[in-house]
């Protein structure tokens, strides 16, 4: 992701506070200077980055702050704050209501990557449970009818097509009704007034404005455009994953004081991100986003799996339970995204070449279990069973197409789960529900956080700020949320 560039020089420059010995007006004048500098590359407003800078110069009177305080740390929330400012429009943005119709109508220029974004959304409320729907009102591009779910061959009226398509699919009780219409090349009068027609039709509960941000901070211009036309309620801004104008683009659209609900970081279907501005800054700086890492795994509703849950409290762990897991993972979206959730783990940590790595790793291994029986699957201590019987390790090998040694470091990756697992087992409180901070001894918690650390690489420890960096985070997710971003790991260590 281009924004990390972004992110990686506005994060040097606050850590550069932390080699200073004294932290002074000239020191200030320099970190301010770098982070400015790194705001205008990426292409945004000047206005904007000097009302930035006045804006922390006033928060922060060195002269007058008391002497106990730490500098350091104010300086660094002081440009955090501000950078959540730049991005945050201060409107509310809309939201579906679960169990009733939700239309949505996108409207952008053409090239923006509406129509995409448009099958992205679907999938995104898909996977969540939503009823969701496609209807192709764009008849200006024929190529567009064989992407969408509803479009017609006949009819080229694309008020009809959106004004029928939409009554139909309310009368079969769908929750998520999406409306493509026809974009242009160029902000022409014909566009919009097609656009007025579809929206007096179909009467959207959500008006989408779809921006590519590769145009940087002339996001502003077209998206005020769009917004005296049409009473654009939302905005999504894509291509984020490829051009360094994604910071201008995102100041230019909160500038017009229209919500950013969702951005777009690749061409893949699931590369289609919520917008939060103080996750998205957190991100950013390589700070993690907790909350949002907590909502992937609640959407994965592992508490719903009673038999799992009754297995960890008695400390038992099987391959079939791995197995189990590495398809939750496979359900929580690109690597890239999910590492980027974690504190100390820039968006750009995990390369595209490093993550479709790792997927494949984790097929590969998926494959191997593919290839044993119930009876390796589901013993309570299935490496035991192919230490005593190494011909079993021959025949996973054989029927997977791989070496005898990739079933061994598969064998031993399960054995070290099992031993954490075990340990926790031994935790009472820890599948109490609610805040295990309440629920759990601290010094078992500690024993089992040691555990995981001796199981992870330590390049990833080292990344998420070592042993204190890990017992923050685990605080965060006993917690159940992370509203307090002022006590995450990425500013302790800077």
């Amino acid at each position: 992701m281009v924004l990390a560039d972004l992110g990686r020089k506005i994060t040097s420059a606050l850590r550069s506070l932390s080699n200073a010995t004294i932290i002074n007006e000239e020191v200030l004048n320099a970190m301010l200077k770098e982070v400015c500098a790194a705001l205008l590359e990426a292409d945004v407003n000047i206005k904007l980055v000097k009302q930035l800078r006045e804006n922390v110069k006033s928060a922060i009177d060195l002269e007058e702050m008391a002497s106990g305080l730490n500098k350091r740390r104010m300086i660094q929330h002081s440009v955090f704050k501000e950078l959540v400012k730049l991005v945050d429009p201060g409107v509310k943005a809309w939201t579906p209501t679960k169990g009733k119709n939700n239309v949505l109508m996108f409207v952008g220029l053409q090239g923006s990557g509406k129509t995409t974004t448009c099958s992205k959304l679907a999938y995104y409320y898909q996977r969540k449970g939503w009823k969701t729907c496609l209807i192709c009102a764009d008849t200006f591009r024929a190529g567009e009818y064989t992407k969408f779910v509803i479009s017609s061959y006949t009819e080229m009226d694309p008020v009809v097509i959106a004004a029928e398509g939409v009554e139909k699919f309310k009368n079969e009780s769908f929750e998520i009704i999406i409306v493509d219409t026809s974009g242009r090349h160029k902000q022409e009068d014909s566009l919009f007034e097609e656009m007025l027609q579809v929206s007096n039709a179909v009467q959207p509960d959500n008006i989408v404005y779809v921006m590519d941000a590769s145009i940087g901070q002339v996001c502003e211009a077209q998206a005020k455009a769009f917004k005296d036309k049409v009473e654009v309620s939302s905005v999504i801004v894509t291509k984020l994953d490829g051009h360094a104008k994604g910071g201008g683009a995102l100041s230019a659209v909160a500038a017009t004081k229209s919500p950013i609900i969702f951005i777009g970081t690749g061409e893949h279907i699931d590369d289609l991100e919520p917008f939060k501005t103080q996750p998205f800054i957190s991100k950013l700086l390589g700070m993690g986003d907790i909350e949002g890492l907590i909502d992937k795994v609640n959407e994965l509703k592992l508490d719903d799996n009673e038999e799992l849950i009754d297995k960890l409290k008695h400390g038992q762990f099987t391959l079939r339970d791995m197995y189990e897991q590495f398809q939750n993972i496979m359900k929580m979206g690109p690597f890239g995204q999910i590492m980027g959730m974690i504190p100390g783990f820039g968006t750009d940590f995990m390369s595209k070449g490093n993550e479709q790595e790792s997927m494949a790793r984790l097929k590969k291994l998926m494959t191997i279990m593919d290839s044993m029986n119930d009876q390796e699957l589901d013993n309570k201590d299935g490496a035991k069973l192919f230490t005593k019987q190494p011909n079993r390790i021959a025949r996973v090998a054989r029927g997977s197409g791989v070496a005898t040694r990739d079933v061994q470091e598969l064998l031993t990756q399960y054995t070290k789960f099992a031993q954490m697992v075990k340990k926790m087992g031994g935790i009472k409180g820890l599948f109490k529900g609610g805040d295990m901070s309440k629920n759990v001894n601290p010094s078992q918690m500690a024993k089992l956080n040691q555990q995981m650390a001796k199981m992870m690489d330590p390049r990833v420890l080292h990344h998420m700020g070592g042993m204190a960096g890990l017992q923050s985070m685990m605080r965060q997710f006993q917690q159940g949320a992370a509203g307090n971003m002022k006590g995450m790991m990425g500013f302790n260590n800077m």
